[in-house]
């Protein structure tokens, strides 16, 4: 099912960079200054710097995933099980922070449905036959051999929650199904240990399937933005700044308005159902959202951090947008900072904060965070007027 919402949002028309395309929109009552065309060239290009180390720490966590996942399925233990699990939750922050740079057709937009899609159904990876059908991994009849290559393929085959990959089929796998609104799923290692034979073997196959699958989606999106190469990040900073500016404020719009606000907390508020909650199986949610909204706070501000590596600090998108209304960025940089700060005080569980009535503390502090974001939304869209770029209304998947 699919619903508009109603949110200001930029979602410019432009298309996708490199493609043939019209000329692009500039603003009909102000032509932009040396000055601020400077400044906004050097916004842009953090912006694609951002988006580099965002994916190469992507790709470089999930490497280290996959690392803890081939030596716990090679020995299955608890403590490798518990290990391969910190891992993805490590693994979880980078990625999160750079979903900032979806929603315009740019390299993540064609990977993403098999890196981060949810939710899944449990039953289409890992099913005994209980719902009348064998599961990918108990189905050795139909897929005898299992590879990256089929996983890849039947990836949304049978409808949008039919999903073979990605983060979210890793995090199952390594969790299992979340029967508690008190803590996480608990699958015991035993579902990987050779007593349960053949399904044990398959199941250590898939997870290490999936991340393998993973590590190379990510490392595709890393060296699209790559410098220094015939690439995206060429296009995007050899086009017209007007249309590279319209393309973040975009994916800024867009992740914090429809998805955000939307999609990840209204749709859980809305229908206090587990299954609604984006990291359900390892109650990561709060703290995948915390990294959403800092990712938008990144590109806002021009920064980035990451364990062990020197911070990244350049001209952020506010700076820019200061050149032609101070009062506007300065809106922007406040309305960013109060989403953040909001969001992460959503107590964690998700799915327990979620319940009761509307005045309870976890579901004020929900409503709360996105109202802010709603906020930050309609600030974006007045940026866009600003500088006349194009609107549109949004289209997002509502989950069943």
């Amino acid at each position: 099912m699919v619903r508009t919402w109603a949110l200001l949002l930029p979602c410019l028309t432009f298309a996708p960079l490199g493609c043939n395309r019209s000329q692009p929109t500039e603003s009909s009552e102000r032509v932009p200054s040396a000055a601020e065309t400077a400044r906004l060239r050097a916004a842009l290009a953090t912006y694609a710097e951002l988006a580099y180390r965002g994916y190469s720490d992507a790709a470089r966590s999930a490497r280290a995933l996959e690392t803890k996942v081939d030596a716990f399925v090679a020995n299955p233990s608890a403590a490798g099980l518990a290990e391969a699990r910190n891992a993805w939750l490590r693994a979880r922050h980078p990625y999160q922070q750079t979903e900032v740079f979806r929603f315009y057709d740019g390299p993540i937009d064609a990977l993403e449905m098999r890196i981060n899609t949810w939710p899944i159904d449990e039953a289409y990876v890992d099913g005994t036959g209980q719902t009348g059908k064998l599961g990918i991994i108990d189905d050795g009849k139909l897929y005898p051999e299992l590879s990256t290559e089929l996983l890849a393929k039947l990836n949304a085959k049978e409808g949008e929650t039919s999903i073979s990959t990605g983060y979210h089929v890793v995090e199952f796998l390594l969790w299992g199904t979340d029967t508690s609104a008190e803590g996480p799923g608990d699958r015991p290692y035993t579902d990987y240990a050779g007593k349960d034979g053949e399904r044990a073997t398959r199941r250590g196959r898939y997870l290490r399937l999936a991340v393998e699958l993973l590590v190379r989606d990510l490392e595709t999106v890393r060296d699209a933005w790559a410098p220094g190469r015939d690439n995206y990040r060429a296009k995007f900073l050899a086009s017209p700044p007007m249309e590279a500016l319209g393309l973040a404020i975009k994916g800024m719009g867009a992740l914090g308005g429809p998805e955000l606000a939307g999609e990840r907390l209204s749709v859980a508020y809305e229908t206090k159902a587990q299954e609604n909650e984006h990291s359900c199986f390892s109650d990561n949610t709060v703290s995948d959202l915390t990294d959403d909204a800092l990712g938008i706070q990144n590109v806002c501000l021009g920064r980035y951090e990451a364990p062990g590596e020197p911070p990244l600090r350049g001209a952020g998108l506010c700076d820019a947008v200061a050149q032609r209304d101070s009062g506007l960025a300065g809106q922007l940089r406040k309305a960013v900072a109060q989403s953040v700060e909001r969001v992460r005080a959503i107590p964690s569980p998700f799915d327990r904060a979620m319940l009761g009535d509307d005045a309870a503390p976890g579901r004020v502090a929900i409503k709360a965070a996105i109202t802010a974001l709603e906020d930050q939304t309609a600030t974006l869209a007045a940026i866009a007027a600003a500088y006349d770029l194009k609107l549109a209304p949004v289209r997002v998947k509502n989950h069943p």
